[in-house]
């Protein structure tokens, strides 16, 4: 029987702690104080009989008993979320939104494709589509935040608990202006590397392993000008502006390298290849809309795939 002490903000409180890994910042998103959260965790740890949370240094980690209870956390959470968007649609004839996570080598290759093909299906249904790194959109995918993450596969360790469904493979390529000095002296590419501000994807991206391994492989072990980011729309507008070299997935910069206003420098990055698919909770049962987005996707990516 479910213990009649756990409320709602039980769950939203010890959820957010978990996602932030920090309670002043879930304090800040919840809009409540440090204290009020510190509290709602403690009844929520008095009423489970064990800790959900430990220090760490400075900061704090989820116990492996909070770690059990926030998959269900979420899940619970998901439920309600759904039962409120269920019941608003029913009042106003507005379908629940599907909320997905789009990593930056599909936002701009694939969803465009993806989303003119799902609403021909005249669907009555709502699109969220947000970006960011990795880590992030999975995290909130496995609170319930998002349904659908589409993206590069994860490392192993941050799969546990999701499924994976392969669309195509790509690779990460070093992408210049037109007319870059290297395009047209690609006798030392390596060698030349270090003269030139170099934009890097960020450590928790999930690229950054693969590109620092291949960087190692051919003898660099640092670069002394280094920029890192996962804004595609800063790392296209510095790259056009400047002699930097981009290190980016080439999904991100498919268009530009069509156009011709960036071009991909003549290295050979084929070690770099990694899967590119759809990631769904395990346990989560796809709506009907949901299904029908995931299927554009699909024929979005076999598109792009046999282009």
């Amino acid at each position: 029987m479910i213990d009649n002490r756990v409320k709602f903000r039980h769950l939203q409180t010890f959820v957010e702690v978990a996602r932030q890994k920090s309670v002043m910042k879930a304090a800040e998103l919840l809009h409540v104080s440090q204290p009020a959260v510190t509290k709602t965790i403690r009844e929520l740890e008095e009423v489970l009989g064990v800790a959900v949370f430990e220090k760490d240094g400075r900061g704090i980690r989820i116990t492996r008993y909070g770690e059990a209870f926030l998959k269900h956390a979420g899940a619970a959470l998901t439920a309600l979320r759904q039962g409120f968007d269920s019941v608003s649609h029913a009042l106003h004839a507005d379908a629940p939104p599907i909320r997905v996570g789009a990593l930056p080598t599909v936002s701009t290759r694939i969803m465009p494709q993806a989303m003119t093909r799902f609403l021909r299906e005249d669907v009555p249904a709502r699109i969220k589509i947000v970006t960011g790194e990795n880590a992030v959109l999975l995290e909130q995918l496995r609170v319930g935040d998002l349904d659908l993450v589409v993206g590069r596969l994860a490392a192993p360790e941050q799969m546990a608990g999701f499924s994976f469904e392969h669309l195509y493979s790509e690779q990460v390529i070093f992408c210049v202006r037109a007319g870059h000095p290297l395009l047209l002296d690609a006798s030392d590419l390596f060698g030349e590397l270090e003269k030139y501000p170099v934009l890097m994807p960020t450590r928790a991206s999930i690229i950054r392993p693969f590109v620092e391994r291949f960087l190692i492989a051919n003898g660099i072990s640092g670069l002394p000008t280094q920029i890192e980011t996962v804004s595609d729309s800063f790392g296209r507008a510095y790259v056009r502006q400047t002699d930097a070299i981009w290190i980016i997935s080439a999904g991100v910069v498919a268009t530009d390298l069509a156009d011709k206003t960036l071009a991909a420098l003549p290295i050979d990055t084929s070690e770099t290849k990694g899967p590119v698919g759809l990631t769904v909770r395990a346990d989560a049962v796809p709506s009907m809309p949901l299904a029908l987005l995931m299927r554009t996707i699909r024929e979005a990516a076999a598109e792009v795939g046999n282009a």
